[in-house]
């Protein structure tokens, strides 16, 4: 039975794909985050993309079929959003999957039935193409669905091979296209968009292509399709774009009424940044809600880069402020049903937003005035240029807000030859002139580079300015200067003076790297062949220097792998030779490239280069580091035994006091699995089990079942440590050699970090003797304190926690009562306005509750009557109420749509019924102007 075409939402498509095949024997699998696990790809960018590794024959499939509505990021063409019908940074791709199942022509049927048959969609307004050289997948579009072979368009590598990235799975593909214009006529020219548009691709996943390019038969034939969601949405529901939709277009509006503007009424500009918004947001808002965070490199680059795009773009459109906030929540709203995960994480993704939005604002304004004087400069520099009349000048204009700077050159003579002033702005580009000319405009990519780094305009943006005024911009000579920048940052690292690393790479010429023996040693000899004194290297250094040392070889760990660096010390060695009395005290260890700086002091004595001196560690430090280290691997294991098997490690921290482990889980871990995962970690403790250390090819250490750290990068040779029976991890930090070293084991706390990802804390060894120490010292103080034996305390506490709600609850009411005496003081100084009345005023510090109980009962008192009152109960907090009558709503006021747009006026929103509603602001000091405004309002209304 077919649905009817005129009109489907777009959950309604979303689970009519999935159901379709679901009925066919296909596994509906929820989407991957945006976040892939494949490193050679920075964000989902297909719906095959979770199941890259078993195209590869990497791992097995859960089921020979599968069917996924996948959420994926791309910004290769992000200058096309919102000026195109169909590009957007995020969109949804519906696909089937075959693993080695059923071909194309399965494929191809089943594509055919849903898009005609269910989805509705009149044959004669389809078209499809083939991989030119793909001749069965043309015989069946033809032979077997019934296709005229002239609505069939054989096309090239460009636009019917997929591959997935640089490398991997691909194939030819075939693809359906929906014709707008059929009464065009028979002349088919795909790249058209203004009449067709690709909706359903069909990827018949049959080769591997390596880094050279080769192409090899995968060891099965599989299937790959992707429909897009927003696509299909702007066919069903008959709209001219994407935006359109339902999908995205509340969004849209949510942002247009706060620039105060109707969508349909704007000019292309307008709604290009309207669309802008819409679609960045719904970006940004899944990327935040996988964990996603703003930064200057990789995927939070991009994150941020999307933000400010909608900043900038709402300040084109006139909104004022900070908005993002506003506009994510119709995103959020939008995305929930089918990703749970946005609400589980609106509070993160709110302020990631209110972070970045407020930080790109109080550099924005700055940077706009600098990029417009740029602008300006780029123009008067090209103008000078041109061949101007003897006696011509120039000068540069500013228009209004959204003016761009024009260069006016004119003449200073009158008469018949005078030259009439002429108006060069960026978009003429300079094309007048002679051989010489200059044909563009352009800015320095120092000046880009200085609006990136000093007010954080990422190039794009800078691009996306100066194009709407037709000037360029000199990438390469920002290249040029970010890439000074990224040296210096390289040698800007916390713990290392600016100028070490450039000493280090000088001396790396002359020098080995380190050789660390630490693994068996404690202590060995070593000799000293680099000292660094402020970054720079010297021969010597006496007592009292702060110094960095590489030695030929050391016992001390450097901090890595969430293990911190080892301390300890260095002393003259045992010959004595210009080493007697010589003290050195190493605080951390970093490494740089291959060798191992110790950071340290010169207690006593001078070290000197060639020097052979005695390395010795910490031995106590080493002992609880090791022991936090294992007993993090130990955890590990337990926490996949226990809780969840998919368990994986997200970061650690081991240091002598304490050890942390982040470790991704759908959820948190209860009371009673973390004493669980206690009590087996210390059985495993008390069991002795001996560590079994060996290094091996990395395949080999996967076969045997050694778990690695997701996004850690190993060498082909790898470290194995082994707990036969209990843990085997592939490691490079410092254990214990028997499992008995640890003593015990103590869960001091069990968190969220981020939606998705938890935290343990937890000490072993002498640590828990400390740590059961400091919590026994707070019981006694409380058990002093509230003369209770320690057992007595949690009811004890309990009786005081009831009796300060039932104080809490006194106090409301007095409060409530003392508002509404306050209130009726009112009653007399009510305005009439016909037949109607209102009050419209402020009360103190009156808390909310208390202040809506006075509107409510006021205007009861006054009948056919309008009552707006406020209040300030707290710095920078304000609460606004508003009580209409039934009478006033017949006028066309509702309570709700007018006190929320009252609190804008406070920096605010709120909402509610007709009748009643509140609302809440945060500038107290627009509060009178807001009265104001609602007396005004109500005036108005009600005249």
């Amino acid at each position: 039975m077919s649905i009817s075409p005129k009109f489907l939402g777009g959950s309604q498509i979303r689970q009519t794909f999935l159901d379709f095949y679901a009925q066919r024997g296909h596994k509906i699998l929820p989407s991957a985050s945006l976040v892939p696990e494949d490193p050679t790809v920075l964000l989902t960018i297909a719906g095959m993309l979770q199941f890259k590794p078993i195209f590869l024959g990497q791992r097995t499939a859960e089921s020979p079929r599968a069917t996924t509505s996948q959420k994926c990021i791309r910004t290769n063409d992000i200058e096309n959003v919102g000026r195109t019908a169909r590009h957007h940074t995020f969109f949804e791709m519906l696909g089937n999957f075959s693993f080695g199942d059923y071909f194309k022509k399965q494929a191809i049927a089943w594509a055919w039935e849903l898009s005609t048959e269910v989805f509705g969609l009149p044959a004669s307004n389809l078209v499809v193409s083939v991989f030119r050289e793909d001749e069965e997948a043309f015989a069946i579009w033809r032979d077997e669905i019934g296709i005229p072979g002239d609505r069939i368009q054989r096309m090239g590598e460009d636009d019917n091979f997929w591959e997935s990235g640089p490398t991997g799975p691909c194939g030819p593909c075939s693809e359906i296209y929906y014709d707008f214009h059929p009464e065009r006529g028979d002349k088919i020219d795909l790249e058209d968009d203004t009449r067709f548009i690709e909706f359903y691709n069909l990827v018949f996943m049959q080769y591997n292509k390596d880094a050279e390019g080769n192409l090899t038969p995968l060891q099965n034939q599989n299937i790959d399709t992707g429909m897009g969601l927003e696509r299909m949405a702007q066919i069903l529901q008959k709209v001219p774009n994407n935006y359109e939709t339902d999908l995205i277009f509340p969004i849209v509006q949510s942002a247009a009424e706060l620039a105060g503007i109707d969508y349909h009424n704007s000019d292309e500009k307008v709604k290009v940044s309207l669309k802008v918004i819409g679609d960045h947001v719904r970006a940004v808002v899944h990327m935040i809600a996988d964990e996603i965070r703003a930064s200057n490199v990789g995927r939070g680059y991009i994150l941020r880069r999307l933000i400010r795009r909608v900043v900038r773009h709402g300040r084109l459109i006139g909104i004022q402020g900070e908005f993002t906030v506003r506009v994510a929540e119709s995103a959020i709203g939008l995305s929930e049903a089918a990703y749970p995960n946005v609400r589980l994480r609106e509070a993160q993704i709110k302020a990631e937003l209110a972070r970045e939005e407020a930080q790109f604002l109080k550099t924005l304004e700055r940077g706009e005035k600098l990029l417009e004087e740029i602008l300006k400069k780029a123009l008067v520099e090209q103008a000078s240029r041109l061949s101007v009349s003897q006696g011509g000048r120039l000068s540069v204009s500013q228009g209004g807000q959204d003016a761009h700077p024009t260069v006016e050159i004119s003449g200073s003579q009158g008469g018949q030859d005078a030259h009439p002033t002429v108006e060069i702005s960026g978009q003429d580009a300079f094309s007048q002139g002679g051989q010489d000319a200059h044909p563009t405009v352009e800015i320095s990519g120092q000046d880009a580079f200085t609006l990136y780094d000093t007010y954080g305009f990422p190039l794009e943006l800078t691009q996306e300015i100066a194009e709407e005024q037709g000037i360029a911009v000199d990438v390469d000579g920002f290249k040029a200067e970010m890439e000074e920048q990224q040296t210096r940052g390289k040698n800007a690292r916390q713990t290392i003076d600016l100028t070490v690393q450039g000493s280090l790479d000088k001396l790396a010429e002359t020098i080995q790297g380190t050789e660390f023996v630490g693994y068996a040693e404690l202590s060995s000899l070593a000799e000293v062949e680099v000292i660094l004194v402020d970054g720079k290297s010297v021969e010597e250094a006496a007592a009292g220097t702060e110094v960095q040392v590489v030695l030929n070889q050391t016992p001390f760990y450097a901090e890595s792998g969430g293990q911190i660096g080892d301390k300890g010390y260095f002393n003259g060695s045992v010959q004595g030779e210009n080493g007697e009395g010589l003290l050195v005290r190493v605080d951390d260890v970093k490494k740089e490239s291959d060798f191992f700086v110790h950071f340290g002091f010169v207690e006593r004595g001078t070290l000197r280069v060639g020097d052979s001196i005695t390395a010795k560690i910490d031995n106590s430090g080493r002992r609880r580091i090791q022991a936090n280290h294992t007993a993090t691997h130990l955890l590990q294991s337990a926490l996949r035994k226990i809780v969840d098997d998919s368990i994986s490690q997200a970061g650690s921290l081991v240091s002598s006091e304490r050890l942390r482990f982040d470790f991704n889980s759908p959820r948190a871990v209860t009371a009673e699995e973390l004493h669980k995962i206690e009590d087996l970690v210390n059985s495993w403790i008390a069991e002795a089990h001996a560590a079994v250390v060996a290094e091996m090819p990395i395949a080999q250490a996967r076969e045997k079942g050694a778990t690695a750290m997701f996004g850690e990068k190993y060498g082909d040779v790898v470290r194995v440590i082994d707990f036969p029976g209990v843990s085997m991890e592939l490691c490079g930090g410092t254990h214990v050699s028997n499992t008995a070293e640890i003593g015990l084991f103590k869960i001091v706390s069990e968190a969220g970090v981020a939606a998705g990802t938890r935290r343990i804390e937890a000490v072993s060894g002498q640590a828990v003797l400390d740590y059961l120490n400091v919590r026994d010292k707070v019981v006694r103080d409380l058990g002093d304190r509230f003369k209770a034996k320690p057992e007595e305390l949690p009811n004890r506490i309990t009786n005081l926690q009831n009796e300060l709600k039932d104080t809490q609850k006194h106090l409301a009411a007095v409060k409530s009562e003392l508002a509404i005496a306050k209130s009726d003081q009112l009653l007399s100084a009510a305005e009439a306005i016909g037949e109607f009345k209102i009050i419209v005023a402020q009360l103190g510090d009156v808390d909310t509750e208390a202040l809506k109980t006075a509107a409510e009962r006021l205007q009861q008192k006054l009948g056919n009557a309008a009552v707006v009152l406020a209040s300030i109960p707290e710095p920078d907090k304000v609460s606004l109420v508003a009580a209409f009558s039934p009478e006033v709503n017949k006028k066309g006021l509702q309570a709700g749509k007018f006190i929320g747009g009252i609190a804008q006026i406070c920096g605010g929103k709120g909402g509610g019924r007709p009748n009643l509603a509140q609302a809440g602001g945060r500038d107290a000091s627009k509060l009178q102007s807001a009265l104001e405004s609602a007396r005004n309002q109500l005036l108005e209304g009600l005249g």
